[in-house]
């Protein structure tokens, strides 16, 4: 967790000139990852991201991938990750629109060393880069997206399936063996991770997520489609 009194140390021994070297010392990756990811024709993502915390993170796959840096990129980002969910003020810091460039500079530093990433230059170059174009405030949305690329790289893909009620296992994986057998969901060769999240909004049935796609098989949304047509009706 980032304390105020880490904080306040990093900014000490981090003034605005040291956030300026560090941006300075890597002007390609900085130029790389502010570009559309389509800039690199090089290396192609597993999968299309939308979204700008979709281009900073397939922007920083691509880094990881030419300099041969995915697994520990992929691993100070699932940190960086865990980290956000642990402390959630953390996040209220980094969306902060007033942080000078000593305070972010200080922040990318303890970000650094919590994560021990002091000596990966592909994850300091990107973080000196959300830095320096103010999207610190992304970092969560590109952590939990760069992770969808490295499972889409693995062949794995998420299905989200949210119910009223926890589902059973037997259950969970009846729906896995019947979306695993449709190629139109689930290409050949493509394995899936199945998560239940439990909704009591949705008052029963099922809304199935794969990939982009949504299959909405619950009350809640035929309720809403029956009131429609009887207030169309009117």
């Amino acid at each position: 967790m980032l304390s105020r009194q880490a904080m306040l140390a990093a900014r000490a021994a981090a003034p605005s000139t040291a956030f300026r070297t560090v941006v300075a010392a890597a002007p390609a990756l900085t130029r790389g990852y502010a570009a559309a990811p389509a800039a690199d024709a090089a290396v192609k993502a597993p999968v299309a991201l939308f979204g700008v915390g979709g281009t900073y993170a397939t922007a920083l796959y691509t880094a990881a991938v030419k300099t041969s840096t995915l697994d520990p990129t992929a691993k100070t980002l699932a940190a960086l990750g865990a980290l956000l969910v642990k402390d959630p003020k953390l996040a209220t810091i980094l969306e902060t629109p007033t942080l000078s460039s000593a305070d972010k500079a200080a922040i990318v530093a303890e970000l650094q060393k919590v994560t021990k990433s002091e000596n990966q230059p592909t994850v300091s170059h990107f973080l000196a880069t959300l830095a320096e174009n103010n999207r610190l405030g992304l970092l969560s949305d590109v952590t939990a997206k760069f992770s969808e690329l490295i499972r889409a790289a693995q062949g794995e893909i998420e299905m989200v399936v949210t119910s009223a009620q926890p589902l059973d296992n037997r259950t969970l994986s009846r729906l896995e063996s019947a979306v695993t057998k449709s190629a139109t969901l689930v290409g050949q060769g493509k394995k899936l991770k199945v998560t239940n999240k439990v909704n009591a909004d949705i008052l029963g049935g099922l809304v199935v997520e794969v990939g982009d796609r949504t299959i909405d098989l619950s009350v809640s949304s035929k309720v809403a489609k029956l009131n429609k047509m009887l207030t169309d009706s009117l």
